[in-house]
C-alpha cells in the first residue's frame, strides 16, 4: 500500500517553510525541498491528498531541470536517495520511517533569493488570459487578435509575468510593471529565459503527444547568478493537453 505523505516535521532540522505542496528545511549549505501528497487549487489546500503526487511531481522537475541546464543554470543539486539519506541522516536523531518518507519525492538544492516575480508564458489563450481577453482583448496589457476563442494557439508564445502573493491569488500585472520590481535589465533577462524555455519543452512535449497549453516558471538570485528554482514544468506549475483531443 501507497504511504501518503500530508506533512513533515524532522526533528534537528528547522523547516522554513510549509507551502501549498512542498516543505523546506535549512540544511545550513543547501536547502531540503520535500514534495508531498497534498493538493491545492486556487491556492486552497484540498481536504484529500493524492497518493503519490509528491512523487510525480518531483520526478518530473528532476527530469526538465536536468534537461533544461543547457538554457539557463537552476538551483538542482540532487534528488538521490541515497545521497539524501546520507545529509540529512548526519543532522537528526528521527527514526529510519521519516528518512524512508523522504524517498523519490525530495530535492537538494542550493540557497538563493527567489525573485518576487513569477514567469508565466502562454502558448494558448487559456485560464486568467482567456478571461483578461474577454474583458479587454488583452493578456496581461500585450493585445491579441479580435475573434479568438478558448484554447487557441497564440501565433507566438507570449511572456505573462504576475506577482507572488503570500496570501491569496498570484495577480498578473504587465512588462513594464515586472520592470519596476526587478529593473529592466533582470526583466528582459527572465523573460528571454523563460520563453526559451517554454519554446523548448513545448517541442519536446509535442512529439510525444503533450502539448504544453502553459507554464509558470520561477527564479531565484545565487550572489549575482541568476538560477531557474522551485519546481518545473509540473502538472502543478503548467497545463498539459493532450493532443489527440
Amino acid at each position: 500500500m501507497t504511504a501518503i505523505l500530508t506533512q513533515l516535521d524532522i526533528p534537528g532540522i528547522k523547516k522554513l517553510h510549509s507551502g501549498k505542496v512542498r516543505e523546506i528545511f535549512d540544511l545550513g549549505d543547501a536547502l531540503l525541498i520535500v514534495a508531498t501528497d497534498r493538493i491545492s487549487a486556487f491556492d486552497v489546500i484540498m481536504s484529500n491528498p493524492i497518493p503519490d503526487k509528491g512523487r510525480i511531481l518531483t520526478a518530473l522537475s528532476t527530469f526538465w531541470f536536468n534537461k533544461t541546464v543547457h538554457i539557463v543554470p537552476n538551483h538542482f543539486l540532487t534528488s538521490d536517495f541515497g545521497r539524501i539519506a546520507t545529509t540529512v541522516g548526519g543532522r537528526t536523531t528521527s527514526p529510519a520511517e521519516i528518512l524512508v518518507a523522504l524517498r523519490d519525492r525530495s530535492m537538494l538544492v542550493r540557497k538563493c533569493q527567489p525573485l518576487r516575480v513569477e514567469c508565466v508564458v502562454r502558448g494558448y489563450l487559456a485560464g486568467s488570459g482567456w478571461k483578461e481577453y474577454q474583458q479587454g482583448g488583452t493578456v496581461c496589457g500585450i493585445p491579441l487578435p479580435a475573434g479568438m476563442v478558448e484554447s487557441a494557439k497564440l501565433k507566438e508564445p507570449i511572456f505573462t509575468p504576475a506577482t507572488k502573493a503570500e496570501t491569496g491569488h498570484d495577480e498578473n500585472i504587465s512588462f513594464d510593471r515586472a520592470c519596476q520590481i526587478l529593473g529592466k535589465p533582470l526583466a528582459e533577462k527572465v523573460r528571454c529565459h523563460s520563453l526559451a524555455l517554454y519554446k523548448y519543452a513545448r517541442d519536446h512535449a509535442a512529439v510525444h503527444g503533450i502539448i504544453i497549453a502553459d507554464t509558470k516558471f520561477e527564479f531565484g538570485m545565487d550572489h549575482d547568478k541568476l538560477l531557474l528554482i522551485d519546481e518545473v514544468l509540473t502538472p502543478d506549475s503548467s497545463r498539459f493537453w493532450p493532443a489527440t483531443s
